[in-house]
């Protein structure tokens, strides 16, 4: 009977070292860079969160909705076991795209911020700013040109504020970025009003501004996505993060209608869930919603 018992004993033991090994494979495994470059559009409700994953593993959060539920929906795509960020990326400061940010900041180490520099008096602006230098998080301001380097031939270009941003309203001085990775290209354009719009246009940036997926500025507000831009992107796909019956009315009808009228297939987070897409470079590939 001792005999078997030490038996029974080595066997279990045996067994647990083997599901460790097997757990830390998986780990690495999921750690390998997969040579895909994969994009989630949360969905967050009234607001914008967006995840960008580089093939080599690097990951920037730009923005992070109102409130706590951005936490539910990192935790669905992201591994247990990663809590770290190495960018997060402040579009602007109101509370629907930092508000959730607090959250972020207090649940994953985050390597460095980037925000419009644009000032605001809110409490939740107040609770980003003392966060960020709590936690001793390096800040850039972003400027026109800045490039962000995620991975060999993942570049994420900041195409505005081009202006001084003291003078600019909230929306006005959104951070707007493209990201490409290979042939595949990403306009992100935080709630930028039309007047920024005709801006770049005006400042011949139009070759900046053509894209294969366009994120629709303001959650499909009328005073965004004008048709000139709209024309002047081309996208191949057009995603608008935004909350059920929200008290904005968001996205506008006549926003709509102009992008059905160029043809451009239009998703939505509050119809859709969180919406993913794919790129190997060459080919942006739509995935099932969560």
């Amino acid at each position: 009977m001792i005999i078997f018992c030490q038996t029974k004993r080595r066997w279990r033991y045996l067994s647990f070292v083997l599901g460790l090994v097997i757990l830390l494979w998986w780990v690495v495994y999921l750690s390998l860079p997969s040579g895909v470059l994969t994009v989630f559009f949360l969905d967050i409700g009234q607001g914008d969160a967006i995840l960008i994953e580089a093939p080599n593993g690097n990951q920037m959060l730009i923005d992070g909705g109102r409130g706590g539920q951005i936490l539910s929906r990192l935790s669905q795509i992201m591994p247990w076991f990663d809590r770290s960020l190495d960018l997060v990326i402040a579009t602007h400061p109101d509370a629907d795209h930092i508000g959730g940010l607090a959250a972020v900041f207090n649940s994953y180490q985050v390597s460095q911020t980037i925000d419009p520099g644009k000032d605001s008096s809110t409490q939740t602006y107040n609770t980003y700013q003392r966060l960020i230098a709590s936690k001793d998080i390096p800040n850039i301001v972003a400027c026109r040109g800045l490039k962000i380097i995620l991975d060999y031939g993942v570049e994420f270009t900041i195409l505005s504020p081009i202006r001084e941003v003291a003078a600019l309203e909230t929306n006005e001085a959104s951070i707007v970025g493209r990201l490409q990775y290979g042939h595949n290209t990403l306009l992100l354009t935080g709630d930028m009003p039309n007047n920024i719009e005709q801006d770049l246009i005006y400042r011949g940036l139009t070759s900046d501004l053509r894209a294969d997926i366009l994120k629709v500025g303001h959650h499909g507000s009328k005073n965004s996505s004008s048709l000139p831009f709209l024309q002047a992107v081309r996208p191949h796909y057009a995603v608008i993060s935004v909350g059920a019956t929200n008290s904005y009315g968001h996205p506008s009808p006549i926003v709509l209608e102009r992008l059905k009228g160029l043809n451009i297939p239009t998703l939505r987070t509050d119809q859709l869930g969180t919406v993913v897409f794919t790129s190997d470079g060459v080919t942006f590939r739509l995935h099932q919603a969560l």
